[in-house]
């Protein structure tokens, strides 16, 4: 961290401390098992630690995945005391609940784990107030075999749920019901993630001397998720059959289509070839 602070690189840390739990023998299939195993105590603690590191070393610290919402206050504090600490949560945090996760259903499980529903109001509270600072992906892909929905056996299946392509569907569906707007939106999915990657300037907002890239979105239009929608590898995805608002129509790439829709979400590619360029961060040498 003192290398990174005189480099003005910030720390990304997945914010668990393990410490020991009650014992389990509880069925497996069950999502409640997989939930007690990672309790919010083992964020908190991390975030703790951070917090303290963060103080001691003046390195930059970035809260990757947050689910706890537990921790917002601990976070709210350093950053009132003046810390540099950035925080980020993800679509299904702020999508589903622990309470609605079936049994078996192994497509939802990822590290941290998805929490209950009040902590999930708790979350969309920290984005509502600042600490946090912006909605990622953490886009987890695998195989559906290493998922083993077939066993249903939460403390064995992998965790991490691939969701790249729905996230602007996920959080503009969840954050338009309880009141926010497409600003918030372009906040926390483009101009916060461009400055922590210190390509602000470039990246992140529409403004004279920035690349184009644009997304053309119909926020009222409604789809159904379902496996011939899904574009990752793998169709395997927790939002199956939810009815998310929100269809991509066209995405520009420095002023360049590279994706056109053809009013649902089937659509065709047409990027030339060769468009991408490496992104070098802003930073002090």
């Amino acid at each position: 961290m003192p290398v990174l602070a005189r480099r003005g690189i910030p720390l990304l840390a997945h914010a668990e401390l393990e410490s020991p739990v009650p014992p389990l023998a509880r069925d497996p299939r069950r999502y409640a098992t997989y939930l007690a195993s990672r309790p919010p105590s083992w964020e908190n603690d991390a975030i703790r630690f951070l917090v303290r590191l963060c103080r001691e070393t003046g390195c930059a610290v970035h809260i990757v995945h947050l689910s706890s919402a537990e921790a917002l206050e601990t976070l709210a504090d350093a950053r009132a005391a003046g810390l540099p600490i950035t925080v980020e949560t993800c679509p299904h945090y702020l999508f589903f609940a622990a309470e609605d996760v079936p049994e078996g259903r192994t497509d939802f499980k990822c590290s941290p784990p998805i929490r209950e529903r009040a902590n999930r109001e708790r979350l969309w509270e920290g984005l509502r107030n600042g600490t946090i600072d912006m909605v990622v992906s953490d886009h987890s892909p695998c195989t559906p075999e290493r998922k083993g929905l077939e066993a249903g056996d939460f403390m064995a299946a992998w965790g991490g749920i691939a969701s790249l392509q729905f996230r602007l569907p996920v959080v503009w569906t969840e954050a338009r019901r309880r009141g926010f707007g497409m600003e918030d939106l372009a906040r926390w999915l483009c101009r916060r993630p461009a400055e922590l990657a210190g390509l602000h300037g470039r990246k992140g907002t529409i403004a004279p001397g920035q690349d184009a890239d644009l997304v053309i979105f119909d926020p009222d239009a409604e789809f159904e998720v379902a496996p011939e929608h899904v574009r990752h590898r793998h169709a395997l995805t927790p939002y199956r059959g939810q009815v998310l608002r929100g269809v991509v129509q066209a995405t520009l790439l420095r002023g360049a289509v590279v994706y056109e829709g053809s009013g649902h979400l089937s659509g065709v590619t047409v990027a030339p070839p060769g468009r991408g360029r490496p992104l070098v961060r802003n930073r002090r040498s």
